[in-house]
């Protein structure tokens, strides 16, 4: 196994922990937050490749800041667990985004990596990055 192919295994376990915890805006978040899980569910907002959050469409401005306050607390995480793990800031975010589009639920949206677009995700697995773990 190659050393790049051993770091997004242990990125993927340590996102895959923030996933779980809620740490990253998910559905533990959706449960705290009616706005979010509102948002969420009626497509206004979606996962990105990124790792972040991201405004489907124009939104409006409180949508935004909800979104941009989600941002700021993932980026918060991602840097503190990057460090931990010896990784970049970069690295760890794109694992979190494999992680929170692959669990996505149908009808959510998120960022296809092969168009780049925002798509509902259907009941089959969504675009994602050849390189996700």
């Amino acid at each position: 196994m190659t050393k790049s192919a051993k770091n997004r295994i242990w990125l993927a376990s340590g996102a895959a922990a923030l996933l779980g915890l809620g740490l990253v805006a998910g559905p533990a978040l959706a449960q705290r937050d009616p706005a979010y899980a509102a948002a969420r569910s009626s497509g206004q907002v979606g996962e990105k490749m990124d790792g972040y959050l991201g405004v489907v469409g124009t939104g409006n401005a409180q949508l935004r800041a909800m979104v941009d306050d989600i941002n700021i607390r993932r980026r918060a995480v991602y840097a503190e667990q990057a460090q931990a793990k010896g990784a970049t800031l970069e690295e760890y975010a794109f694992t979190a985004g494999c992680l929170a589009i692959s669990r996505t639920e149908p009808g959510e949206m998120y960022v296809a990596y092969s168009t780049g677009q925002w798509t509902a995700r259907t009941g089959s697995s969504p675009d994602r990055d050849p390189r996700c773990p």
